[in-house]
């Protein structure tokens, strides 16, 4: 089942003194985090509206309601923020990581199950899919060689196996 609220990044620190505060993105850009004007907080979900929000560093800057001096930012740090599904709008053909995890993976030419994603390591140069449950872990980068299809609604994931992997 999908997940209503997906996590997309940490409030680090304050920044400045008037009470915006400093968030590492959980998104292929930060750009990304600044389109929404409310992100919800914790495990709770609590709603919170985004005043203003910009990218400084790979980092974004956030200006969130309520917020108005040091201290009150700094009540916010190491906090998780997340987003309502509902309200991101996606490309088409694109999906969040969180939906993959638990997909079946099969060998895009034989069909064979391979395992489950387990895990998805987010590296430089791509994102790599761990898989487990099968004869071994296998790891692939998750890059057109090697995913041969994502479908999410489908529950699997095509794997184009080649040798060595």
């Amino acid at each position: 089942m999908m997940q209503q609220y997906l996590e997309v990044g940490k409030i680090t620190n304050v920044h400045g003194i008037m009470g915006e505060v400093r968030v590492q993105p959980w998104a292929d850009s930060p750009q990304y985090l600044c389109q929404f004007k409310t992100l919800y907080v914790d495990k709770g979900h609590f709603p919170v509206k985004v005043e203003r929000a910009r990218v400084h560093k790979n980092m974004v800057i956030l200006k969130l309601e309520g917020l108005t001096d040091v201290s009150s930012a700094l009540s916010m740090k190491n906090a998780i923020l997340y987003i309502d599904r509902k309200d991101a709008n996606l490309p088409e053909g694109s999906f969040f990581l969180a939906d993959i995890y638990g997909l079946e993976a099969r060998d895009a030419e034989t069909g064979a199950v391979l395992g489950t994603i387990a895990d998805i390591l987010t590296l430089p140069a791509s994102n790599v899919y761990v898989i487990r449950g099968g004869e071994r872990e296998i790891m692939v980068p998750a890059v057109p060689q090697f995913i041969a299809e994502t479908n999410v609604d489908g529950g699997y994931v095509r794997i184009n196996m080649m040798e060595g992997l």
